[in-house]
């Protein structure tokens, strides 16, 4: 007489620092039309980063364990780098979690920084500058911005409006 044993009924038995399989035998866990019938044996623990998981018998069996990070729809392998934005630095860490950090940008030292394609903080394409009334005027030097008027950034001080001295002039309005 065979002795035949489902495969679903194999128990694994978790002593510490070793694993060994026992086979139980068909008597222990008889079978009907649709496999076999198990009372609720004590099964190993599924494995937290499990993602397709099978019950085809007494316990599920993990058949596959997830080893990427998932971050807005896309996939990304443990340890990889990446950008999402220009100002976003990405990594997927050995945990399945995606960790990022976001630049810091300075200051910009202009009235009118503009934001460039695939560039992360603002720039001052005419370098730095302040407002003189509704004029803008590059720092570092005097401008004349009137018949009336010289003017100067603040030395470091560009959110400041600028500091203008009157000359003599004819009926003219000042700044």
């Amino acid at each position: 007489m065979a002795l035949h044993i489902h495969e679903a009924c194999i128990l694994l038995l978790v002593i510490p620092g070793l694993v060994t399989s026992a086979a139980i035998s068909h008597e222990d866990y008889p079978a009907d039309e649709d496999g076999p019938v198990c009372d609720q044996p004590e099964c190993p623990k599924i494995h937290p980063k499990c993602t397709k998981v099978e019950h085809n018998g007494c316990c599920p069996e993990c058949k596959e364990v997830k080893n990427f990070c998932e971050y807005h729809g896309k996939n990304y392998k443990v340890l990889e780098e990446f950008k999402p934005s220009p100002c976003e630095w990405c990594r997927c860490e050995p945990s399945n979690e995606v960790h990022c950090v976001v630049a810091d940008c300075a200051v910009p030292e202009c009235v009118n920084p503009v934001y460039e394609p695939e560039q992360c903080c603002p720039v001052c394409k005419n370098g730095p500058n302040c407002f003189a009334g509704t004029t803008i005027i590059p720092a570092g030097i005097e401008v004349k911005v009137d018949e009336c008027n010289i003017c100067h950034c603040h030395n470091g001080d560009w959110w400041k409006p600028a500091q203008c001295s009157k000359r003599e002039c004819q009926g003219k309005q000042t700044v």
